[in-house]
Protein backbone atom coordinates (compact mmCIF):
# COMPACT_ATOMS: atom_id res chain seq x y z
CA UNK A 1 0.00 0.00 0.00
CA UNK A 2 1.72 3.48 -0.93
CA UNK A 3 0.06 6.39 -0.43
CA UNK A 4 2.38 9.84 -1.25
CA UNK A 5 2.49 13.11 0.40
CA UNK A 6 2.81 16.18 -2.01
CA UNK A 7 4.20 18.95 -0.25
CA UNK A 8 2.84 22.35 -2.10
CA UNK A 9 4.46 25.26 -3.15
CA UNK A 10 2.52 28.51 -2.66
CA UNK A 11 3.70 32.51 -2.62
CA UNK A 12 1.07 35.59 -1.91
CA UNK A 13 -1.85 32.85 -1.24
CA UNK A 14 -1.78 31.34 -4.73
CA UNK A 15 -0.32 27.97 -5.68
CA UNK A 16 2.62 27.49 -7.61
CA UNK A 17 2.19 25.20 -10.79
CA UNK A 18 4.89 23.20 -9.86
CA UNK A 19 2.60 21.71 -7.01
CA UNK A 20 0.66 20.29 -9.86
CA UNK A 21 3.36 18.84 -11.78
CA UNK A 22 4.32 17.38 -8.90
CA UNK A 23 0.80 15.59 -8.51
CA UNK A 24 1.69 14.27 -11.82
CA UNK A 25 4.84 12.41 -10.89
CA UNK A 26 2.72 11.16 -7.86
CA UNK A 27 0.00 10.04 -9.96
CA UNK A 28 3.03 7.63 -12.10
CA UNK A 29 3.42 5.81 -9.18
CA UNK A 30 -0.32 4.52 -9.01
CA UNK A 31 -0.79 5.25 -5.51
CA UNK A 32 -3.42 4.10 -3.10
CA UNK A 33 -3.91 7.51 -2.09
CA UNK A 34 -1.85 11.16 -3.06
CA UNK A 35 -2.44 14.11 -0.15
CA UNK A 36 -1.05 17.40 -0.63
CA UNK A 37 0.16 19.25 2.43
CA UNK A 38 -0.33 22.96 2.57
CA UNK A 39 1.49 24.86 5.86
CA UNK A 40 0.80 28.49 6.32
CA UNK A 41 0.33 31.32 8.21
CA UNK A 42 -3.27 31.53 6.78
CA UNK A 43 -3.92 28.23 3.95
CA UNK A 44 -7.16 28.29 3.48
CA UNK A 45 -7.49 29.67 0.24
CA UNK A 46 -4.43 27.69 -1.03
CA UNK A 47 -5.77 24.68 0.44
CA UNK A 48 -9.15 25.44 -1.80
CA UNK A 49 -6.57 25.76 -4.71
CA UNK A 50 -4.97 22.64 -4.04
CA UNK A 51 -8.55 20.58 -3.60
CA UNK A 52 -9.33 21.27 -7.33
CA UNK A 53 -6.18 19.29 -8.72
CA UNK A 54 -7.10 16.37 -9.96
CA UNK A 55 -6.27 12.56 -8.39
CA UNK A 56 -5.73 14.47 -4.96
CA UNK A 57 -8.09 12.77 -2.27
CA UNK A 58 -6.97 15.40 0.57
CA UNK A 59 -5.86 18.45 1.36
CA UNK A 60 -4.15 19.08 5.23
CA UNK A 61 -3.66 22.30 6.11
CA UNK A 62 -1.18 23.79 9.15
CA UNK A 63 -1.91 26.76 10.41
CA UNK A 64 1.14 28.40 11.93
CA UNK A 65 2.39 32.24 11.89
CA UNK A 66 5.92 30.44 11.86
CA UNK A 67 4.88 28.99 8.26
CA UNK A 68 3.99 32.83 6.80
CA UNK A 69 7.51 32.64 5.19
CA UNK A 70 9.14 29.20 3.71
CA UNK A 71 12.03 28.80 5.88
CA UNK A 72 13.31 25.06 5.33
CA UNK A 73 14.18 24.76 9.15
CA UNK A 74 11.00 25.71 9.99
CA UNK A 75 8.58 23.85 7.64
CA UNK A 76 10.51 20.42 7.73
CA UNK A 77 10.21 19.17 11.17
CA UNK A 78 6.55 19.80 10.78
CA UNK A 79 6.73 18.28 7.81
CA UNK A 80 8.45 14.68 9.10
CA UNK A 81 5.81 14.80 11.54
CA UNK A 82 3.12 14.42 8.68
CA UNK A 83 4.66 12.20 6.97
CA UNK A 84 4.14 9.21 9.63
CA UNK A 85 1.93 6.97 7.69
CA UNK A 86 3.19 7.68 4.11
CA UNK A 87 5.52 6.06 1.96
CA UNK A 88 6.41 8.70 -0.39
CA UNK A 89 7.06 12.58 0.10
CA UNK A 90 7.10 14.43 -2.73
CA UNK A 91 8.08 18.10 -3.45
CA UNK A 92 9.29 20.32 -6.49
CA UNK A 93 12.45 20.55 -7.95
CA UNK A 94 12.60 24.66 -7.47
CA UNK A 95 14.11 26.74 -5.26
CA UNK A 96 11.93 26.15 -2.84
CA UNK A 97 12.07 22.23 -3.34
CA UNK A 98 15.98 21.82 -3.18
CA UNK A 99 16.12 24.13 0.04
CA UNK A 100 13.45 22.02 1.92
CA UNK A 101 13.79 18.47 0.69
CA UNK A 102 16.91 17.45 1.84
CA UNK A 103 16.21 18.81 5.36
CA UNK A 104 12.80 16.31 5.70
CA UNK A 105 14.87 13.70 4.31
CA UNK A 106 17.56 14.39 6.94
CA UNK A 107 14.81 13.98 10.11
CA UNK A 108 13.78 11.08 8.32
CA UNK A 109 16.62 9.83 8.05
CA UNK A 110 16.78 8.67 4.24
CA UNK A 111 18.63 9.75 1.30
CA UNK A 112 16.83 12.07 -0.89
CA UNK A 113 16.68 11.13 -4.75
CA UNK A 114 16.87 14.14 -6.56
CA UNK A 115 15.06 15.72 -9.59
CA UNK A 116 13.12 12.72 -10.57
CA UNK A 117 12.17 12.72 -14.27
CA UNK A 118 10.37 9.28 -14.61
CA UNK A 119 8.76 6.67 -12.90
CA UNK A 120 9.96 3.15 -13.22
CA UNK A 121 8.47 1.51 -10.31
CA UNK A 122 7.53 2.43 -6.47
CA UNK A 123 11.08 2.81 -5.56
CA UNK A 124 13.03 2.89 -8.82
CA UNK A 125 13.14 6.63 -10.81
CA UNK A 126 15.02 8.42 -13.62
CA UNK A 127 16.83 11.13 -12.76
CA UNK A 128 19.93 13.73 -14.93
CA UNK A 129 23.46 13.90 -14.98
CA UNK A 130 26.06 15.46 -15.85
CA UNK A 131 23.77 17.93 -16.88
CA UNK A 132 21.22 16.27 -18.30
CA UNK A 133 23.54 14.53 -20.68
CA UNK A 134 22.79 11.63 -19.41
CA UNK A 135 19.98 9.55 -17.65
CA UNK A 136 20.31 7.57 -14.65
CA UNK A 137 18.17 5.10 -12.67
CA UNK A 138 18.35 5.39 -9.18
CA UNK A 139 16.81 2.63 -6.63
CA UNK A 140 15.16 3.98 -3.09
CA UNK A 141 15.75 1.68 -0.22
CA UNK A 142 12.17 -0.22 0.04
CA UNK A 143 12.40 0.01 4.21
CA UNK A 144 12.47 3.87 4.18
CA UNK A 145 10.63 6.47 3.52
CA UNK A 146 10.60 7.86 -0.55
CA UNK A 147 12.02 11.69 -0.09
CA UNK A 148 12.61 12.95 -3.40
CA UNK A 149 12.17 16.31 -5.49
CA UNK A 150 10.30 16.32 -9.24
CA UNK A 151 11.96 17.96 -12.25
CA UNK A 152 9.09 20.37 -12.84
CA UNK A 153 10.39 20.46 -16.65
CA UNK A 154 9.58 16.77 -16.73
CA UNK A 155 6.44 16.68 -16.12
CA UNK A 156 2.74 18.06 -17.22
CA UNK A 157 0.77 19.95 -14.88
CA UNK A 158 -2.20 17.63 -13.31
CA UNK A 159 -5.52 18.14 -14.51
CA UNK A 160 -8.02 20.08 -12.67
CA UNK A 161 -11.67 19.06 -11.78
CA UNK A 162 -10.95 17.81 -8.72
CA UNK A 163 -12.88 17.81 -5.25
CA UNK A 164 -10.32 16.80 -2.23
CA UNK A 165 -11.53 17.13 1.01
CA UNK A 166 -9.47 19.61 3.33
CA UNK A 167 -8.44 18.56 6.97
CA UNK A 168 -6.93 20.79 9.49
CA UNK A 169 -3.80 19.16 10.46
CA UNK A 170 -2.74 19.16 14.35
CA UNK A 171 1.33 19.10 14.16
CA UNK A 172 3.09 18.98 17.70
CA UNK A 173 6.75 19.29 17.23
CA UNK A 174 9.42 22.28 18.14
CA UNK A 175 10.32 24.44 15.56
CA UNK A 176 13.78 25.60 15.47
CA UNK A 177 14.66 29.12 17.13
CA UNK A 178 18.26 29.41 15.37
CA UNK A 179 16.49 30.30 12.16
CA UNK A 180 14.14 33.39 12.12
CA UNK A 181 12.99 35.22 8.84
CA UNK A 182 14.53 39.08 9.10
CA UNK A 183 13.30 40.37 5.90
CA UNK A 184 13.32 39.91 2.10
CA UNK A 185 14.52 42.00 -1.02
CA UNK A 186 13.53 40.96 -4.26
CA UNK A 187 12.78 42.47 -7.08
CA UNK A 188 9.25 43.30 -8.10
CA UNK A 189 8.14 42.46 -11.66
CA UNK A 190 4.68 42.13 -13.04
CA UNK A 191 5.58 39.84 -15.78
CA UNK A 192 4.77 35.77 -14.76
CA UNK A 193 7.52 34.05 -13.15
CA UNK A 194 10.18 32.46 -14.68
CA UNK A 195 10.45 29.11 -13.58
CA UNK A 196 6.07 28.35 -14.41
CA UNK A 197 5.86 30.70 -17.41
CA UNK A 198 4.54 29.17 -20.86
CA UNK A 199 6.80 31.81 -23.01
CA UNK A 200 9.45 32.80 -21.80
CA UNK A 201 12.24 35.49 -23.92
CA UNK A 202 16.32 35.26 -22.88
CA UNK A 203 19.11 37.40 -23.92
CA UNK A 204 22.64 36.96 -23.55
CA UNK A 205 25.85 38.43 -24.06
CA UNK A 206 24.97 39.73 -27.31
CA UNK A 207 22.42 42.06 -26.08
CA UNK A 208 25.70 44.28 -25.42
CA UNK A 209 24.71 45.90 -22.16
CA UNK A 210 22.25 46.84 -19.15
CA UNK A 211 20.81 49.50 -21.06
CA UNK A 212 20.45 47.08 -24.50
CA UNK A 213 18.77 44.47 -22.43
CA UNK A 214 15.29 47.05 -22.26
CA UNK A 215 14.74 45.83 -25.61
CA UNK A 216 14.54 41.99 -24.27
CA UNK A 217 11.96 43.20 -22.11
CA UNK A 218 10.03 45.29 -24.52
CA UNK A 219 9.69 42.02 -26.41
CA UNK A 220 8.72 39.60 -23.49
CA UNK A 221 6.06 42.23 -22.99
CA UNK A 222 4.80 42.30 -26.23
CA UNK A 223 4.57 38.42 -25.85
CA UNK A 224 3.60 38.18 -22.54
CA UNK A 225 6.78 36.69 -21.33
CA UNK A 226 8.54 35.85 -18.82
CA UNK A 227 12.52 36.82 -19.23
CA UNK A 228 15.45 35.07 -18.48
CA UNK A 229 19.01 35.29 -19.27
CA UNK A 230 22.13 33.36 -20.08
CA UNK A 231 25.09 33.12 -17.38
CA UNK A 232 27.26 35.42 -19.98
CA UNK A 233 24.81 37.85 -19.57
CA UNK A 234 24.63 37.79 -15.89
CA UNK A 235 27.90 37.65 -15.17
CA UNK A 236 28.23 40.56 -17.53
CA UNK A 237 25.50 42.72 -15.41
CA UNK A 238 22.99 43.24 -17.61
CA UNK A 239 20.52 41.71 -15.35
CA UNK A 240 20.31 40.27 -11.98
CA UNK A 241 21.39 36.30 -10.82
CA UNK A 242 17.25 35.08 -10.61
CA UNK A 243 17.07 35.20 -14.18
CA UNK A 244 19.20 33.08 -15.25
CA UNK A 245 18.89 30.28 -17.41
CA UNK A 246 20.47 27.01 -17.26
CA UNK A 247 22.58 24.47 -15.21
CA UNK A 248 23.67 26.95 -12.64
CA UNK A 249 20.59 28.41 -12.70
CA UNK A 250 16.71 27.69 -13.25
CA UNK A 251 15.61 24.64 -15.45
CA UNK A 252 12.68 25.24 -17.32
CA UNK A 253 9.97 23.95 -19.57
CA UNK A 254 8.45 26.35 -21.30
CA UNK A 255 5.82 26.09 -24.59
CA UNK A 256 7.72 28.78 -26.29
CA UNK A 257 11.34 29.69 -25.48
CA UNK A 258 13.18 33.00 -27.49
CA UNK A 259 16.78 32.82 -27.16
CA UNK A 260 18.31 36.38 -28.22
CA UNK A 261 21.89 36.82 -28.31
CA UNK A 262 22.72 33.91 -27.38
CA UNK A 263 25.35 31.67 -28.09
CA UNK A 264 24.58 28.24 -26.51
CA UNK A 265 26.73 27.00 -24.45
CA UNK A 266 25.63 23.27 -22.84
CA UNK A 267 25.18 24.77 -19.71
CA UNK A 268 22.74 26.53 -20.77
CA UNK A 269 21.09 24.48 -23.29
CA UNK A 270 20.55 22.07 -20.11
CA UNK A 271 18.11 24.40 -18.87
CA UNK A 272 16.18 24.67 -21.76
CA UNK A 273 16.19 21.22 -23.11
CA UNK A 274 12.21 20.21 -22.17
CA UNK A 275 11.08 23.41 -24.26
CA UNK A 276 8.17 23.07 -26.30
CA UNK A 277 9.14 25.15 -29.51
CA UNK A 278 12.86 26.88 -29.29
CA UNK A 279 13.26 29.88 -31.58
CA UNK A 280 17.26 31.44 -31.74
CA UNK A 281 17.89 35.04 -33.09
CA UNK A 282 21.73 35.21 -33.21
CA UNK A 283 24.10 36.85 -36.09
CA UNK A 284 26.31 33.67 -35.62
CA UNK A 285 25.09 31.42 -38.43
CA UNK A 286 27.52 28.43 -36.72
CA UNK A 287 26.29 29.49 -33.17
CA UNK A 288 25.43 25.82 -31.03
CA UNK A 289 21.77 27.24 -30.59
CA UNK A 290 20.99 26.64 -33.87
CA UNK A 291 21.25 22.73 -33.55
CA UNK A 292 18.72 22.54 -31.32
CA UNK A 293 16.05 25.49 -32.27
CA UNK A 294 12.93 25.08 -34.08
CA UNK A 295 12.78 27.67 -35.90
CA UNK A 296 16.21 30.36 -36.24
CA UNK A 297 16.79 33.58 -37.40
CA UNK A 298 20.65 34.54 -38.54
CA UNK A 299 20.60 38.39 -38.01
CA UNK A 300 21.37 41.57 -36.32
CA UNK A 301 18.96 41.71 -33.53
CA UNK A 302 18.95 45.29 -33.01
CA UNK A 303 16.89 44.76 -36.61
CA UNK A 304 14.54 42.02 -36.38
CA UNK A 305 13.40 42.80 -32.63
CA UNK A 306 11.66 45.73 -33.95
CA UNK A 307 10.52 44.20 -37.07
CA UNK A 308 9.38 41.01 -34.85
CA UNK A 309 7.23 43.68 -32.83
CA UNK A 310 5.68 45.38 -35.52
CA UNK A 311 4.72 42.07 -37.11
CA UNK A 312 3.01 41.32 -33.45
CA UNK A 313 1.42 44.99 -33.22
Amino acid sequence: MSKVLVIAEHLDGKLNAATAKTVSAALALQPDSIDIAVLAADPAAIAAEAAQIAGVAKVLTVANAANAHALAQVLAPQIAKLADGYTHVFGPSTTFGKDLMPCVAALLGTAQVSDVMAVEGSHTFKRPIYAGNAIITVEAPADHVVVATVRAASWPEAAKGGSATIEVATVETALPGHTRFIGLAAGKSDRPDLQSARRVVSGGRGVGSEENFKIIYAFADRLGAAVGASRAAVDAGYCPNEMQVGQTGKIIAPELYVAIGISGAIQHLTGIKDAGTIVAINKDAEAPIFEIADIGLVGDLFKLLPELEAALA
